[in-house]
Protein backbone atom coordinates (compact mmCIF):
# COMPACT_ATOMS: atom_id res chain seq x y z
CA UNK A 1 0.00 0.00 0.00
CA UNK A 2 1.22 3.78 -0.64
CA UNK A 3 0.67 6.16 2.39
CA UNK A 4 1.43 10.11 2.81
CA UNK A 5 3.46 10.83 5.56
CA UNK A 6 6.15 13.75 6.07
CA UNK A 7 5.24 14.85 2.82
CA UNK A 8 5.79 11.91 0.67
CA UNK A 9 4.20 8.57 -0.46
CA UNK A 10 5.57 5.71 1.08
CA UNK A 11 5.46 1.88 0.06
CA UNK A 12 4.59 -0.24 3.13
CA UNK A 13 2.81 -3.80 3.89
CA UNK A 14 0.96 -4.69 6.88
CA UNK A 15 0.88 -8.50 7.70
CA UNK A 16 0.35 -10.48 11.19
CA UNK A 17 -2.47 -10.45 13.26
CA UNK A 18 -4.74 -7.96 14.10
CA UNK A 19 -5.01 -6.30 17.97
CA UNK A 20 -1.37 -7.97 18.49
CA UNK A 21 1.40 -5.70 19.77
CA UNK A 22 3.11 -3.69 16.69
CA UNK A 23 6.19 -4.79 15.03
CA UNK A 24 7.98 -2.08 12.57
CA UNK A 25 11.17 -3.26 10.66
CA UNK A 26 13.26 -0.50 9.09
CA UNK A 27 15.54 -2.00 5.69
CA UNK A 28 19.05 -0.58 4.87
CA UNK A 29 20.33 1.16 2.35
CA UNK A 30 19.85 0.08 -1.31
CA UNK A 31 17.47 -2.77 -0.04
CA UNK A 32 13.44 -2.73 0.33
CA UNK A 33 11.16 -4.11 2.74
CA UNK A 34 11.42 -7.34 1.37
CA UNK A 35 14.80 -7.81 2.74
CA UNK A 36 12.72 -8.73 6.03
CA UNK A 37 10.64 -11.65 4.26
CA UNK A 38 11.93 -14.57 6.80
CA UNK A 39 11.31 -12.74 9.35
CA UNK A 40 7.88 -11.77 8.95
CA UNK A 41 6.70 -15.11 7.68
CA UNK A 42 8.23 -16.13 11.16
CA UNK A 43 6.78 -13.63 13.31
CA UNK A 44 3.18 -12.68 11.63
CA UNK A 45 1.14 -15.03 14.31
CA UNK A 46 2.77 -13.08 16.90
CA UNK A 47 2.91 -9.48 16.15
CA UNK A 48 0.68 -6.57 14.10
CA UNK A 49 3.70 -5.64 11.21
CA UNK A 50 4.68 -3.03 8.82
CA UNK A 51 7.60 -3.13 6.64
CA UNK A 52 8.42 0.16 4.50
CA UNK A 53 10.76 1.40 2.17
CA UNK A 54 12.55 4.09 3.73
CA UNK A 55 12.64 7.27 1.67
CA UNK A 56 14.34 7.31 -1.56
CA UNK A 57 14.61 3.30 -1.44
CA UNK A 58 12.10 0.48 -2.91
CA UNK A 59 8.52 1.87 -4.49
CA UNK A 60 8.76 4.82 -1.72
CA UNK A 61 9.12 8.79 -3.50
CA UNK A 62 12.35 9.64 -4.05
CA UNK A 63 13.06 13.10 -3.78
CA UNK A 64 16.49 14.73 -4.83
CA UNK A 65 18.54 16.54 -2.24
CA UNK A 66 20.48 15.12 1.08
CA UNK A 67 18.38 13.22 3.73
CA UNK A 68 19.56 13.68 7.53
CA UNK A 69 18.58 10.80 10.17
CA UNK A 70 17.00 13.42 12.00
CA UNK A 71 14.17 13.14 8.63
CA UNK A 72 14.45 9.38 8.87
CA UNK A 73 13.60 8.89 12.20
CA UNK A 74 10.93 12.03 11.62
CA UNK A 75 9.39 9.66 8.71
CA UNK A 76 9.25 6.86 10.75
CA UNK A 77 7.71 9.02 13.34
CA UNK A 78 4.74 9.96 10.74
CA UNK A 79 3.88 6.28 9.08
CA UNK A 80 3.72 5.51 13.60
CA UNK A 81 1.11 8.12 13.55
CA UNK A 82 -0.55 7.37 9.85
CA UNK A 83 -1.12 3.57 11.08
CA UNK A 84 -2.39 5.06 14.57
CA UNK A 85 0.69 3.24 16.08
CA UNK A 86 1.11 4.44 19.63
CA UNK A 87 3.72 1.81 20.67
CA UNK A 88 6.17 -0.54 18.78
CA UNK A 89 8.79 -2.65 19.16
CA UNK A 90 11.37 -1.47 15.86
CA UNK A 91 13.64 -3.14 14.52
CA UNK A 92 16.08 -1.77 11.39
CA UNK A 93 19.21 -2.97 10.14
CA UNK A 94 22.26 -0.77 9.07
CA UNK A 95 20.79 2.64 7.97
CA UNK A 96 17.49 1.10 9.29
CA UNK A 97 19.45 0.09 12.49
CA UNK A 98 20.85 3.82 12.87
CA UNK A 99 17.35 4.69 12.31
CA UNK A 100 15.71 2.54 15.31
CA UNK A 101 18.68 4.05 17.86
CA UNK A 102 17.73 8.13 16.66
CA UNK A 103 14.07 6.59 17.60
CA UNK A 104 14.92 5.32 21.20
CA UNK A 105 16.88 8.74 21.76
CA UNK A 106 14.21 11.19 20.34
CA UNK A 107 10.97 9.22 20.71
CA UNK A 108 11.54 6.92 23.60
CA UNK A 109 7.45 7.16 24.29
CA UNK A 110 6.77 5.51 20.91
CA UNK A 111 8.80 2.49 21.86
CA UNK A 112 8.67 -0.69 23.27
CA UNK A 113 11.65 -2.78 22.43
CA UNK A 114 14.76 -1.80 20.10
CA UNK A 115 16.85 -4.21 17.70
CA UNK A 116 19.63 -2.33 15.72
CA UNK A 117 21.52 -4.86 13.84
CA UNK A 118 24.89 -4.25 11.67
CA UNK A 119 25.36 -0.08 12.25
CA UNK A 120 27.38 2.15 14.07
CA UNK A 121 27.49 5.20 16.61
CA UNK A 122 28.56 8.33 14.07
CA UNK A 123 30.42 8.73 11.08
CA UNK A 124 33.98 8.74 10.30
CA UNK A 125 36.36 11.12 7.70
CA UNK A 126 37.28 7.77 6.08
CA UNK A 127 33.70 6.86 5.95
CA UNK A 128 32.23 10.02 4.76
CA UNK A 129 35.23 9.82 1.96
CA UNK A 130 34.08 6.21 1.06
CA UNK A 131 30.77 7.76 0.91
CA UNK A 132 31.40 10.40 -1.77
CA UNK A 133 32.97 8.29 -3.70
CA UNK A 134 29.88 5.88 -4.06
CA UNK A 135 27.76 9.17 -4.55
CA UNK A 136 29.85 9.99 -7.13
CA UNK A 137 29.70 6.81 -9.13
CA UNK A 138 25.67 6.58 -8.87
CA UNK A 139 25.33 10.04 -9.77
CA UNK A 140 27.26 9.46 -12.74
CA UNK A 141 26.95 6.04 -13.63
CA UNK A 142 23.72 4.83 -12.16
CA UNK A 143 22.79 1.70 -9.87
CA UNK A 144 23.82 -0.88 -11.48
CA UNK A 145 27.65 0.69 -11.15
CA UNK A 146 27.32 -0.46 -7.86
CA UNK A 147 26.03 -4.15 -7.40
CA UNK A 148 29.39 -6.07 -7.43
CA UNK A 149 30.90 -3.50 -5.15
CA UNK A 150 28.07 -3.37 -2.86
CA UNK A 151 27.61 -7.15 -2.99
CA UNK A 152 31.44 -7.51 -1.95
CA UNK A 153 31.25 -5.70 1.03
CA UNK A 154 28.04 -7.46 2.74
CA UNK A 155 28.60 -10.81 1.89
CA UNK A 156 31.78 -12.94 2.31
CA UNK A 157 32.90 -14.38 -0.54
CA UNK A 158 32.38 -18.01 0.55
CA UNK A 159 28.61 -17.13 1.25
CA UNK A 160 28.37 -15.05 -2.57
CA UNK A 161 29.65 -18.52 -4.13
CA UNK A 162 27.15 -20.44 -2.22
CA UNK A 163 23.99 -18.96 -1.70
CA UNK A 164 22.95 -17.86 -5.59
CA UNK A 165 19.07 -17.51 -4.65
CA UNK A 166 19.73 -14.82 -1.71
CA UNK A 167 22.73 -12.85 -3.69
CA UNK A 168 20.47 -12.54 -7.08
CA UNK A 169 17.70 -11.08 -4.44
CA UNK A 170 20.30 -8.61 -3.05
CA UNK A 171 21.64 -8.13 -6.40
CA UNK A 172 17.76 -6.89 -7.45
CA UNK A 173 17.37 -4.80 -4.77
CA UNK A 174 20.51 -2.47 -4.71
CA UNK A 175 19.94 -2.44 -8.94
CA UNK A 176 16.09 -0.75 -8.22
CA UNK A 177 16.91 1.40 -5.84
CA UNK A 178 16.18 4.99 -7.06
CA UNK A 179 19.90 6.70 -7.60
CA UNK A 180 18.31 9.45 -6.04
CA UNK A 181 16.99 7.80 -3.09
CA UNK A 182 20.64 6.49 -1.98
CA UNK A 183 22.56 9.65 -3.00
CA UNK A 184 19.88 11.35 -0.15
CA UNK A 185 20.43 8.51 2.26
CA UNK A 186 23.90 8.21 1.75
CA UNK A 187 24.53 11.72 2.26
CA UNK A 188 23.01 10.73 6.02
CA UNK A 189 25.00 7.93 6.53
CA UNK A 190 28.21 10.53 5.80
CA UNK A 191 27.44 12.87 8.31
CA UNK A 192 25.78 11.64 11.77
CA UNK A 193 26.43 11.35 15.08
CA UNK A 194 24.04 8.88 17.35
CA UNK A 195 26.62 9.20 20.34
CA UNK A 196 25.62 12.14 22.47
CA UNK A 197 22.33 10.48 23.13
CA UNK A 198 22.92 6.67 24.02
CA UNK A 199 23.60 7.10 27.66
CA UNK A 200 20.03 8.54 27.51
CA UNK A 201 18.22 5.34 25.80
CA UNK A 202 16.02 3.24 28.60
CA UNK A 203 14.18 0.98 26.03
CA UNK A 204 15.13 -2.03 26.44
CA UNK A 205 17.67 -2.62 23.22
CA UNK A 206 19.36 -5.78 21.41
CA UNK A 207 21.96 -5.29 18.89
CA UNK A 208 22.93 -8.20 16.10
CA UNK A 209 25.52 -8.44 14.31
CA UNK A 210 27.46 -10.64 11.73
CA UNK A 211 31.11 -11.36 12.92
CA UNK A 212 32.68 -10.40 9.34
CA UNK A 213 30.90 -7.13 9.24
CA UNK A 214 32.85 -4.39 9.14
CA UNK A 215 30.62 -2.82 11.49
CA UNK A 216 30.70 -4.65 13.99
CA UNK A 217 33.55 -2.66 15.92
CA UNK A 218 30.74 -0.02 15.81
CA UNK A 219 27.77 -2.08 16.84
CA UNK A 220 30.10 -3.03 19.91
CA UNK A 221 30.34 0.91 20.75
CA UNK A 222 26.81 0.94 20.56
CA UNK A 223 26.45 -1.87 22.65
CA UNK A 224 28.81 -0.35 25.59
CA UNK A 225 27.41 2.97 25.08
CA UNK A 226 23.79 1.71 25.92
CA UNK A 227 23.02 0.54 29.39
CA UNK A 228 21.26 -2.75 30.06
CA UNK A 229 21.72 -3.09 26.09
CA UNK A 230 22.62 -6.97 25.41
CA UNK A 231 24.72 -8.04 22.02
CA UNK A 232 23.88 -11.41 19.54
CA UNK A 233 26.56 -11.68 16.82
CA UNK A 234 26.00 -14.10 14.05
CA UNK A 235 29.09 -16.40 13.88
CA UNK A 236 30.22 -16.14 9.99
CA UNK A 237 27.70 -13.19 8.55
CA UNK A 238 28.67 -10.44 6.84
CA UNK A 239 26.39 -7.08 6.52
CA UNK A 240 23.33 -8.36 5.87
CA UNK A 241 22.86 -10.59 9.15
CA UNK A 242 19.07 -11.12 8.79
CA UNK A 243 19.83 -12.30 5.12
CA UNK A 244 22.91 -14.89 5.67
CA UNK A 245 21.40 -16.82 8.94
CA UNK A 246 18.18 -16.14 8.71
CA UNK A 247 17.49 -19.36 11.53
CA UNK A 248 20.03 -17.49 14.30
CA UNK A 249 19.02 -14.23 13.59
CA UNK A 250 15.08 -14.73 13.68
CA UNK A 251 15.33 -17.07 16.55
CA UNK A 252 17.21 -13.92 18.44
CA UNK A 253 14.51 -12.11 17.28
CA UNK A 254 11.80 -14.12 18.45
CA UNK A 255 13.55 -14.53 21.70
CA UNK A 256 13.79 -10.94 22.39
CA UNK A 257 10.81 -9.67 21.53
CA UNK A 258 7.74 -12.12 23.23
CA UNK A 259 9.84 -13.12 26.19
Amino acid sequence: MKIKANGISFHCRVDGRDGAPWLVFANSLATNLSMWDVQTDALRDHFHILRYDHRGHGETEAPDGAYDFDRLVADAVALFDAFEIKRAHFVGLSMGGMTAIGLAEKHPDRLNRVVACDCGPASTPQSAQQWEQRIAVARANGMEALVESTIARWFPAEFITANKPVIDKAREMIRTTPAAGFIGCAYALSNFDLRPGLGMIKNETKFICGTKDAALAGTKALHAAVGGSSLVEIPGAGHISNMENPELFTRTLKEFLTR
